[in-house]
């Protein structure tokens, strides 16, 4: 476990508190720049017993040896639970289906894990990632631990939508700010990872590189790029075929896809740049022309709603089809009233 070249400047922020920690710091900022690694560096170098120069954990102590493996006694990390819950469906079966948010039983487990002194005489360290997933009792129960912290206790949040966290949780929290790479740090990076096309996946993840990593997979690249060749032809644009194949592929995907093709619309119209989809710019330029701005506009609203539902769908082919069906239609509005 190391920072990411882009860290240095927030680690510095992080290591300044070192003299005065507050009981909660929140690490906010964008998906998919590297928060969770960064605060998990600093909980290791909190609980490392033999810090280097610049507090970093030292990687040989029993400490730094126990949070590698990931059973350091002082130090609980707290996720959505991934090992999924009962759920109906349709009939009298039942299915497992992975939690998306973090529940009050976890936090409450967590205040047990702080109710008991420290094993090796220093901080316990409660990271809880995404922060914004805990649903409305957990973040109460997490409240009234955050009013009457114990001596020692040390809560890092990690959240990708501060906004979604109430705001009693965020007044008791110290809050830094991890902001955007620098666009030459992180496509070298990228490239030190064997991506390809990374500036291409560094301009589709929104300058976030680690969601950048992801979107370099040959099979992934091949499957958007017949996605949005489809999108780029809304007259034979057919929602119906389209859907069918694309019944592998997770309707959130779909719908992320379709919401930086329009946002691009819109910004080539409004701005004259494209954003998410420079190798596809020519062809937005074709396209942008025939799209209703108000109907664009209602068109993503439609999506941020969609959005909220992608996880588990009642049908994910229709699902998609109608999503298509709403596209080809905005995509052609100004053409059929001229």
């Amino acid at each position: 476990m190391s920072l990411l070249p882009w860290h240095g400047e927030i680690w510095e922020r992080l290591n300044g508190l070192k003299g005065r920690l507050p009981h909660a710091v929140l690490l906010k900022g964008r998906m998919g720049i590297g928060k969770l690694t960064l605060a998990q560096y600093w909980a290791k170098a909190l609980l490392c017993e033999k810090p280097g120069q610049w507090d970093e954990p030292c990687g040989r102590c029993v400490a730094c040896g126990w949070f590698q493996q990931g059973n350091h006694p002082d130090f609980r990390l707290v996720e959505p639970d991934s090992s999924g819950e009962e759920g109906t469906e349709s009939g009298e079966s039942r299915v497992k289906r992975s939690r998306q948010h973090i529940g009050v039983e976890q936090i409450r487990d967590l205040s047990d894990f702080l109710n008991v002194s420290s094993h090796r005489g220093g901080f316990r360290i409660a990271l809880i990632h995404p922060a914004d997933a805990m649903n409305a009792p957990a973040a109460n129960a997490l409240l009234k631990t955050l009013e009457e912290p114990g001596a020692g206790t040390v809560f890092i949040l990690v959240s990708h939508h501060p906004q979604r966290l109430p705001a009693t949780v965020l007044s008791r929290c110290h809050q830094i700010s991890a902001t955007r790479p620098d666009p030459g740090a992180a496509q070298g990076w990228l490239k030190e990872q064997g991506a390809a096309e990374p500036e291409l996946c560094l301009a589709e993840a929104g300058g976030a590189p680690l969601a950048a990593l992801e979107f370099s997979d040959v099979e992934y690249r091949q499957v958007r790029k017949n996605f949005l060749d489809a999108l780029a032809k809304p007259k034979t644009l057919d929602p119906i075929v389209l859907a069918d194949r694309l019944q592998k592929v997770e309707p959130a995907r779909i719908v992320l896809w379709l919401q930086k093709w329009c946002y691009d619309l819109a910004s080539l119209r409004l701005a004259g740049r494209v954003r998410y989809n420079p190798d596809f710019a020519e062809r937005i330029a074709a396209v942008a022309p025939g799209t209703d701005l108000p109907g664009l506009t209602r068109y993503l609203r439609t999506l941020v709603a969609a959005q909220r539902v992608a996880q588990h769908p009642l049908n994910s082919r229709l699902f998609a089809e109608d999503l298509l069906l709403s596209y080809r239609e905005l995509a052609q509005s100004r053409r059929g009233n001229s």
